[in-house]
Order: C-alpha cells, then structure tokens, then sequence
C-alpha cells in the first residue's frame, strides 16, 4: 500500500465543539482515516467552538477526500476549507526573474542601460566570446522539453510539462547557483524543436533537455551537440546514467565485488536504460544484458530500432534470449528503468549471492523494495521514502555548475563519469553501508564536488 507523503499533503480548516476530547476525537479520526498529522494548530477560539487546522499526508487525492469526509462525519464538527499544499505552492509559479543590480538614480540607468549598455554590445560584437563574460550566458541554461515524456504521467505536452521545469530551474539554483528557465516547446517534430533550440542558443551557456520521448531524443541531442559550442545533456539519459554508475560502485563495494566481475541486467531500454549501459560500458563490466517490453535484446530479435539494434551489437556477450525472468538468473545486479510490479521476490532469489536490485521505476518500482530485500543484500529506488534513492539531484546542478565554471563547449563520457566518482566518493568509508550508497540530495558536499571534478576534466 502507498505511504502517505508530502506530496499529497492537505491543510483541512475544521470547526467543532469546544469539549475536552475534541483534539483527540479530530486527530484520532484523522488517524483512522490513513492520515498521518503533521500539525494541530487552533486558530480560533470561542465559548461555543473552536477553529482548528489539521495538517495531515495523504497517499493520494481520493484518500484526502476520505480523510476530510471522516472528520466531517464526527458529531458537531464541519469542514470549512481543504488546501491541497501542493498546490499552493505552485500558485504563480516557483521562479522568478531578480535584478542583480540596483537601479536607484540616473546614474546607475546609464550604466545598465542606454547609453552605457551600447559600449557592452560594441565591445560583444567585436569579440563574440566576451557574452560569457559580460553577459546572463555566463550562468544560464535553458530546461527545454516537448512535453513528450514528463515524469511517469507520458506525453501531457508543453504547459502540463511547465510546472516540472520549472522544479527543474528552481534545483538548479538552490543547489548550484545556476539561472536555469523553463523552454517547453509546442511542437514534437524533432527539425522544428533542433531548429528552435538552435535559434535561442545565443543566450545560454548550456542545454539541459528534459522529457522528451525516445527514441528522438538520442537524434536531438546528438545534432544540436553537432550544431551548438555549449554543452547540451539530456538528463533523462546522463543524468539517471551518473547517479547510477556512481551508486553501483559503491554497491559493489559493500558486496565485495569487482565492476569486472559483474553481470548487470538493465531493464529499460529506452533513454535512461540506454544511457546507463552506455556509461556501464565504459567501467568494464563483465557482461550488461538489456531487456524491453519485448524481452531480451539480442540480435536476431527482428524488431530492433536504431537504439536497439546498438545495444544488441555491444551487449548480451552469450546471446541470452527470453524474458526479463530469464536474463536475472545468475546476476549480480539489477537497474530498473522501466514499469512497475515485473517480479517477485523470488526471481531475486535466482540471481547471484549478494545481489544488488536498483529498482528505480517511479513512483512504483519494478519489484517491491520489502520483497526485494529478503534475497538482495542492497536495494535502491528512485523514492524518498526508501534508503538509497537514486536521484538525478545528486547529479545535474554540479555538472552544470562545472560545465559553466569551465566554460566547456561540449561534454563527454569523461565527464560524466568524473561526475559519478565524484557522487561515489562523497560516501566515505565510514559511512558506507548497505543502507547508505549515495549521499543525500541536501548533503552540501555534493554539488561542489561534482562541479570540481567536471571542471577538472573538461580542462583536460
């Protein structure tokens, strides 16, 4: 059963009799119901009632209505207003434009603006490297996404997307300072959204793609990476694959096992899984099978993409063939970028002593974590709720951050993979445990580390 979580967090504003039992009749109700209370506050007081507000975490939005119908159910009491928290955050949106300037008399005008702004654009127009130095370019990147692919919830399109960038732009700051904005484009014709992305790229000094369907994501990014002189990273794709490399390696290490060693299974072959096993590729592995909704990739499947027809061309060294059930036996390690529910704790009892199970399908995981755990001596997921989230935070505020320090004009497996060390290493040994393979998304030390080792390679 889903936990309750913030995410579904309700503000219930209740009036009722003014007895002595009525916070324990209101919480307890509240309690019944599923609801775990995160606040009691009274908010008026008279002889005849009071008025109080229930703060409380709902598993969804038909269990707040459940929650809200059983406290309305008790003798006395009614329900004036229920705020959806999640909401009220998002009224008028999470970001915002600052001036980084003071602009108090005439004198300052003249500087930021005309005249003294013409010197500015002579001196660009001489010298076109200088819009890193003197102009937004410097620290700026744009979020740009179709709406194809946002979350789990598919292809919602362009405004149903712009919330989710602008979370996207709102991290960026919070954990590297980066100004990152929201470009969600109204068409999903891959020339038209390479073109556009082209024709803005002048203000920014890297692209952070975002939900966009594969298989045209792989053909966007690899052209406008042709096309532009600053980095573009999908995140889908790098982001997860860093996170994911850097997490196993220290999964690895709490099992005693070697990458060399390792037969990987990666489920999902879409732009994360492919991404993941591009990145894996690049450590070593002993063997990465990869498996879709069709099952194992191998080369005599018959119905292989472009994508597909590479991963069978440098995966699946034994030519395994069969269901996801069959591509586990024997493994060492599962990642899971897929579908929820697809095994059982007993497929897990089929792959290798000490098994590591990444199952990262969000928000419900390609197995039961609980499940997973009774044969699985390191479990991960994408969620918070769970130890060991794999979470693209921990990836792309720093690796932009470095890009940008470095003012790079493209990015490698290179860095990528100093990005996932550097993730790796924030764990030290003291620290590492089964429970503890990545650092969390607010541990401080995380951004800067990343940066530093992006910035480190992209030098050379």
């Amino acid at each position: 059963m889903p936990v309750p979580g913030p995410g579904y967090s309700i503000t219930v504003r209740v009036e009722a009799p003014p007895s002595a039992s009525a916070a324990g009749d209101l919480t307890g109700a509240a309690g019944r119901a599923g609801a775990v209370i995160t606040a009691f506050d009274v908010v008026e007081s008279h002889s005849d009632r009071i008025v109080v507000d229930i703060t409380a975490n709902a598993h969804s939005s038909d269990h707040a209505e459940e929650i809200t119908a059983a406290l309305e159910e008790l003798p006395g009491v009614s329900v004036r207003k229920v705020s959806d928290r999640t909401f009220l955050i998002h009224l008028g949106g999470k970001i915002e434009i600052a001036s980084k300037v003071q602009l108090r008399n005439r004198d300052d005008l003249s500087r930021a603006y005309t005249p003294g702004v013409a010197r500015i654009s002579q001196a660009i127009a001489k010298n076109p490297a200088d819009a890193r130095r003197l102009t937004i370019k410097r620290n700026t990147v744009a979020v740009v996404t179709d709406g194809s692919a946002v979350l789990g919830l598919g292809n919602i399109g362009p405004s149903a997307a712009l919330p989710v960038m602008e979370g996207k732009a709102a991290l960026f700051k919070k954990f590297a300072g980066v100004d990152a904005w929201p470009i969600c484009l109204d068409t999903q014709d891959t020339e038209e959204i390479i073109r556009t992305v082209q024709l803005i790229a002048p203000v920014y000094g890297g692209i952070n793609l975002e939900d966009i369907a594969a298989p045209r994501c792989f053909e966007i990014e690899a052209r406008l990476r042709e096309l532009l002189d600053i980095p573009v990273f999908h995140d889908d794709q790098h982001g997860t694959a860093i996170v994911v490399v850097g997490a196993l390696r220290n999964a690895l290490r709490v099992v005693g096992k070697d990458m060399a060693d390792a037969k990987i299974v990666v489920c999902g072959a879409g732009a994360a899984g492919s991404a993941i096993i591009r990145l894996l590729l690049q450590k070593g592995p002993r063997d990465i099978i990869a498996v879709d909704v069709n099952g194992i990739v191998h080369p005599d499947r018959g119905d292989l993409d472009p994508n597909l027809t590479w991963l069978a061309q440098n995966t699946n060294r034994d030519l395994v063939t069969g269901k996801l059930t069959d591509a586990l036996a024997d493994a060492d390690v599962f990642i899971g970028v897929s579908a929820p529910n697809l095994f059982g704790a007993e497929a897990v009892a089929t792959m290798a002593k000490d098994a590591i199970v990444f199952a990262l399908a969000n928000p419900d995981p390609e197995i039961d974590p609980l499940e997973a755990q009774k044969h699985a001596a390191v479990v991960a997921t994408g969620r918070s709720d769970y130890p060991n989230q794999i979470n693209n935070v921990l990836a792309f505020p720093g690796v932009f951050r470095g890009l940008l320090d470095a003012q790079a004009r493209g990015i490698t497996d290179t860095m990528l993979l100093a990005a996932a060390d550097a993730i790796a290493d924030v764990v030290d040994g003291d620290r590492l445990n089964a429970s503890f393979i990545v650092p969390s998304v607010f541990d401080s030390a995380v951004a800067p580390a990343v940066a530093e080792a992006v910035a480190r390679a992209a030098a050379g």
